[in-house]
């Protein structure tokens, strides 16, 4: 039953890109494509051989390939109510972090690979976002520990218990959190936006330029995976260890559609920020994740 996780979260990346543009779709008075379109899109890339520059070395050609095998098993580590994943230890919330950050520098170190000034500049964008959401997660997993007193995400979960006006405000803190942080790590708005090909504006759009055929296909699709990742730690806060399973099932697929819906609506109504803005705004959440543990403090009686 570890799987059961696993196959939630494969299951529910096949659909998660189309719910969010279905959203947007519907949010702008479009018709819009279905959702099945951007699964579509990835087969058909799948089905094409890549083309690669001859400035490019064996780097660029396998980053494709570790970036999803990394997200991949990062998700083994992500439990599902009362089952823990495939791979559980103490400490392995900071092994999911730096195996995500091992797919993300092959990533960056394959756009700078191509010799192209553009994706280099991506490809620093990209470093630096990614080291100012790190420290909010690792303040919000460490105040969980804090609070649980384990340090695996399987314990942390089935510990965590909210019956106080604080301990919801402290999820309400850390829901936020993980959206915004899976906002940043998936290059979406108000970060990023997918839709533009502007390269003085693009971030991972930038970065992927040079790759196509079944190398795009599988980014595309890993940025599925990790949307419905952190989709599937949002639901974790929200299931209460001892739920059915039918139950804890209908659950989490309900919460990633919310999430999934939720990035459609913030991608619609919130406009980009300017470039020079963003790292202020990636590192507010560090300021939040400081006030959860503060928080964490308070209910540990630690101000006492």
């Amino acid at each position: 039953m570890s799987s059961i996780g696993l196959i939630l979260i494969v299951t529910i990346s096949l659909f998660f890109s189309g719910i969010v543009i279905r959203t947007k779709s519907v949010l702008s008075g479009r018709k819009g494509p279905g959702i099945f379109q951007p699964l579509k899109d990835v087969w058909r890339l799948f089905r094409k051989g890549a083309v690669y520059s001859e400035t490019t070395s064996l780097i660029f050609r396998i980053a494709p390939s570790i970036y999803f095998s990394t997200v991949l098993m990062a998700i083994f580590f992500i439990p599902f109510g009362s089952y823990a994943g495939l791979l559980s230890f103490r400490g392995d919330f900071v092994f999911f972090a730096y195996v995500l950050a091992l797919g993300k520098f092959f990533m960056i170190i394959s756009a700078m690979d191509t010799g192209s000034s553009f994706e280099g500049m991506g490809a620093s964008r990209e470093a630096l976002y990614s080291m100012l959401a790190e420290p909010a997660f690792f303040i919000l997993m460490g105040s969980f520990a804090l609070l649980t007193g384990y340090t695996s995400f399987f314990e942390i979960f089935n510990n965590l218990y909210f019956g106080s006006h604080t301990s919801y405000a402290l999820g309400t803190l850390a829901t936020f959190v993980l959206v915004i942080v899976a906002m940043v790590e998936n290059s979406r708005m108000p970060v990023d936006d997918p839709r533009t090909h502007l390269e003085l504006t693009m971030i991972h759009e930038v970065m992927i330029l040079d790759n196509s055929g079944f190398d795009l296909g599988l980014i595309l699709y890993t940025t599925n995976l990790k949307f419905a990742m952190y989709g599937a730690l949002i639901a974790n806060f929200l299931i209460p260890s001892g739920m059915a399973l039918h139950y804890a099932i209908g659950v989490f697929i309900g919460i990633q559609i919310l999430f999934a819906v939720m990035v459609g609506i913030i991608e619609s109504f919130m406009a980009r920020f300017r470039m020079n803005h963003n790292p202020q705004y990636i590192f507010t959440l560090s300021a939040i994740s400081i006030l959860l543990f503060l928080g964490v403090l308070l209910m540990l009686g630690r101000f006492d």
